[in-house]
């Protein structure tokens, strides 16, 4: 839709910011969610340069659901995030896909940049990273 682009909150046609930084565990704690300039700078960049074309190349008719983008470092504490989580600069995204849609199978045969790519089979999503700055090491581990 095109009035999306021209939205402050609407990052690409298929992403928002709220949705890197909304989480039930920080509204439940009060916790404020919001992240830093740099972190915004990420996000963006993690959506324009992995996650939307990903989403294209990959034809997921259903789409992509972030379930966990921006944590605050009490919120990552908090859902038993890692002490050097890329969560916490904004460049990485917690994702389920629906209908047909092939993520890791998509990422791995097209020539996008990305730092990690690790599928959790039990919990069934992806996490996807993208350093905003650095070398990403395309780094595929399934857990």
């Amino acid at each position: 839709m095109k009035w999306r682009r021209n939205h402050p909150d609407w990052i690409s046609d298929h992403f928002y910011m709220g949705e890197f930084i909304y989480s039930a565990v920080a509204v439940e704690k009060g916790l404020d969610n919001t992240p830093p300039p740099e972190a915004q700078r990420a996000i963006r960049n993690l959506v324009r340069k992995l996650l939307e074309p990903l989403r294209e190349y990959a034809d997921c008719p259903m789409g992509m659901h972030i379930s966990s983008g921006y944590r605050c470092e009490e919120l990552n504490h908090l859902v038993g995030g890692v002490a050097d989580s890329q969560h916490l600069k904004g460049e990485a995204a917690d994702i389920y896909t629906f209908g047909s849609c092939r993520l890791l199978e998509a990422l791995q045969q097209s020539r996008l940049n990305f730092d990690q790519a690790i599928y959790y089979r039990r919990r069934g999503f992806i996490h996807l990273s993208l350093k905003l700055t650095g070398k990403n090491r395309r780094q595929v581990i399934i857990k």
